[in-house]
């Protein structure tokens, strides 16, 4: 005669969390749009064939790196200014040893955003 195998036990449940942080939780990430699906619906919208806007936006995407490196300040009409900022040479620690370490100076791409954007979201 077999006999039945022990019913399993309802996990414990989690102690109850803060109604703020359940909250967070369900909103936390948005869904991306890749690059593709945006040039699909301007190619569309604009008559045009699928290769040819996505080499006209690969040369759009050339010329603002070369101005980028350039020095130069790029004004997206509408979404903001992107721009080059010198990041000067500091002190930092390792977190996991707490040990002080020397960071270099570097360059990094810095985004404006334009006011109308802003208010729009």
């Amino acid at each position: 005669m077999a006999t039945k195998p022990a019913a399993k036990k309802a996990p414990a449940k989690a102690p109850a969390k803060a109604p703020a942080a359940a909250a967070a939780k369900k909103t936390a990430t948005a869904p991306t749009v890749p690059m593709s699906k945006l040039i699909a619906e301007l190619a569309e919208k604009h008559g045009m064939s699928k290769k040819a806007a996505t080499e006209l936006f690969g040369d759009f995407v050339e010329l603002t790196v070369k101005n980028l490196k350039k020095g130069n300040k790029v004004r997206l009409t509408g979404l903001g200014i992107l721009q080059v900022r010198k990041r000067a040479a500091r002190m930092g620690r390792n977190p996991a040893t707490g040990e002080a370490i020397k960071i270099k100076a570097s360059k990094k791409v810095a985004f404006r955003v334009a006011k109308d954007l802003k208010e729009a979201i």
